[in-house]
């Protein structure tokens, strides 16, 4: 938990950028495994974690924007609760700790938000993604759950996105710790990757580094030869000498901030002449991100900028041809490079998405393209200082994809199909670091991971 100072000046801030009415934010409960007493992990809901700092279930906070008064709604623990699971601190002793004097039953809110609506005040709530927040919801305002989705408060989404986005110290020194797991694991996939081993078993390992170093994986694992997919979770492979294997992957800490990282290795220990060539051209492009990456820049920009980088390299190579400028515009190399650049890292692995995603990654000057490719790109506006982005450029080569473009005669001016075609097989590269952008620019966050070609073969000697 951080100082009880940091929650309640979030919550200050919050109540600032709205004009009357009750801010709503529940906490996740727990949520049944397989049988009602066998739990998933709990994982306490984002949004509430960051004003009111509280990771148990079955919480609610409540913000009186008129009288600036707020509360937290839960019950205390009976005996049975003790003999299972310990004594554990009240609920008045657990809100004083970020700041709240205020506490109620949880039975006590349907009372309180019935009276709000009586007076007809707006009861702001941000969007569930839960079945049981969107039913708690429904019971306490008395919407029908399919209509919960029409009444959520954009005022509400905008002022946390606009809080949330821009990360304070405590909040980039945790990230970072995060990206200190992230070393670890990801390290540890170079010494582990060999002929023979099986993907499953590495991914066990690096999951278990997380779970001893942090709260977890802040994201299932995607580890897999066939990298061609770019969110394969499917560990069923053995590794076979002469194929690239891709990780991506990362921890989540106990305050629920994520670190997400790639990296692409050779399982041989070396890179043939064919892998280091398209290698270098992802890393070239991932440096290319650092380079633009700014305050000045929208990450379409950067986006662009790293797409440009990607389709010379091709176009040096003989897979694609024709003038590049022209060739990025009209999304040839969507081909090979079919996802955005990067998106927002913070307590969410992909920040505030829940929320949706174009109220993050877009604003009204920057609209969505639609355009393949393109249009996958999850954040694209001018981000500010103190914003988290993760900057992953790749080149992947999809068979069924380049198939049915084939088939289709698309981008013929711009994509040598009969020499992409002896690409089928190769699978894709990834590389992806986690940056935080600056006043005048941006930094890597974290302590280096080996990504050039040279430094991942070292590291894979031991």
């Amino acid at each position: 938990m951080f100082p009880s100072k940091v929650y309640t000046e979030r919550r200050k801030a919050l109540l600032k950028k709205l004009s009357a009415g009750l801010i709503l934010i529940p906490g996740n409960s727990e949520v049944p495994y397989n049988y009602q007493a066998n739990t998933y992990h709990f994982r306490q809901d984002s949004t509430f974690s960051y004003f009111f700092g509280l990771n148990d279930p079955n919480l609610v906070g409540v913000i009186d924007i008129e009288d600036e008064n707020e509360f937290i709604f839960g019950d205390n623990i009976d005996m049975e609760d003790i003999i299972w699971m310990g004594n554990l601190p009240s609920v008045d002793e657990r809100a004083a700790k970020v700041g709240i004097v205020k506490t109620f039953a949880l039975k006590e809110l349907t009372s309180v938000i019935k009276k709000a609506n009586s007076h007809g005040r707006k009861i702001h709530f941000l969007p569930p993604y839960r079945g049981e927040s969107l039913l708690q919801l429904e019971n306490l305002l008395g919407i029908s759950k399919t209509e919960i989705s029409k009444t959520v408060s954009i005022e509400l989404i905008k002022a946390v996105i606009e809080l949330r986005l821009v990360k304070d110290k405590y909040e980039i020194t945790e990230t970072e710790r995060m990206l200190d797991v992230a070393y670890l694991m990801h390290t540890q996939v170079m010494k582990l990757a060999k002929p023979g081993v099986s993907e499953k078993e590495i991914a066990g390992i690096i999951e278990g580094i997380a779970l001893s170093n942090a709260s977890g994986v802040s994201f299932p694992i995607i580890l897999s030869m066939n990298g061609e997919t770019l969110h394969n979770h499917v560990h069923t492979n053995i590794l076979q000498n002469g194929r690239l294997l891709i990780t991506d992957a990362g921890s989540e800490s106990e305050l629920l901030y994520a670190s997400d990282i790639t990296r692409t290795i050779p399982v041989s220990g070396e890179f043939s002449p064919i892998q280091r060539n398209i290698y270098n051209i992802v890393l070239e492009a991932n440096l290319k991100v650092l380079e633009l990456a700014s305050p000045n820049n929208t990450y379409l920009d950067v986006h662009i900028g790293a797409s440009k980088v990607i389709a010379t390299g091709l176009k040096d190579l003989g897979l694609m041809k024709g003038n590049i400028d022209d060739a990025v515009e009209a999304g040839a190399h969507a081909l090979f490079f079919p996802h955005g650049v990067g998106h927002a890292l913070g307590m969410d692995v992909h920040d505030l998405e829940g929320l949706g995603e174009d109220f993050i990654g877009y604003d009204e000057s920057i609209i969505r393209s639609k355009q393949f490719g393109l249009a996958y790109l999850r954040f694209a506006k001018k981000p500010k200082p103190g914003y988290i982005l993760t900057d992953e450029p790749g080149i992947y080569f999809i068979p069924e994809l380049i198939d049915l473009w084939r088939s289709e005669k698309r981008y013929m001016d711009f994509i040598n199909y009969d020499k992409v075609d002896s690409y089928k097989g190769f699978g894709g590269i990834r590389i992806e670091d986690d940056i935080l952008i600056t006043e005048q620019g941006c930094r890597v966050l974290g302590k280096p991971i080996p990504k050039r070609v040279e430094e991942i073969e070292d590291m894979m000697k031991f």
